[in-house]
């Protein structure tokens, strides 16, 4: 079974961008928000997915995910299919000790949230934690990105 481990965190200020070593536009949309199957198609820039994850645990670390790259010509008809509204952000990669954080930078009414993830191999591994690191979100379901496409950001 595909499982991802991950945490999330608010980010407390913008210093994050100067140890990127990459920054991508992403655009995803939900064909399905249901919290026991999650259905998403993304672009992130020339390449596409189609992803269903599963229900988190009790925790909300770890949850099945199964992704298969797309065309992106494909994705983007999916995205007329879409539930709500499309979320739209830019992805920066930064590397802090042996981690890659992928952090998250909303556009559109989702605009002025910033989400770090860090993906891990079991739940309880050890990572350096950096400075910008924030208040920790695991498990908050708000901050997901199936519930900011119907309950944005700037609503809250």
């Amino acid at each position: 079974m595909n499982l991802e481990i991950e945490r999330k965190f608010l980010v407390k200020n913008d210093s994050f961008k100067l140890k990127a070593f990459e920054k991508k536009y992403l655009k995803q949309g939900f064909l399905n928000s249901d919290k026991d199957r999650t259905v998403r198609v993304r672009v992130l820039e020339d390449t596409a997915f189609l992803t269903i994850k599963g229900r988190s645990n009790t925790a909300g670390t770890t949850r099945f995910e199964w992704e298969k790259e797309i065309s992106v010509e494909d994705a983007q008809e999916l995205m007329l299919l879409t539930e709500e509204k499309a979320i739209e952000k830019y992805r920066y990669y930064i590397q802090e000790g042996k981690h890659v954080f992928e952090v998250d930078e909303f556009l559109g009414e989702n605009a002025g949230l910033i989400v770090a993830e860090i993906e891990l191999s079991k739940e309880d591994e050890c990572f350096s934690v950096p400075d910008w690191l924030g208040k920790e979100i695991t498990g908050d379901v708000q901050y997901y990105n199936s519930s900011l496409s119907k309950s944005p950001f700037c609503t809250w």
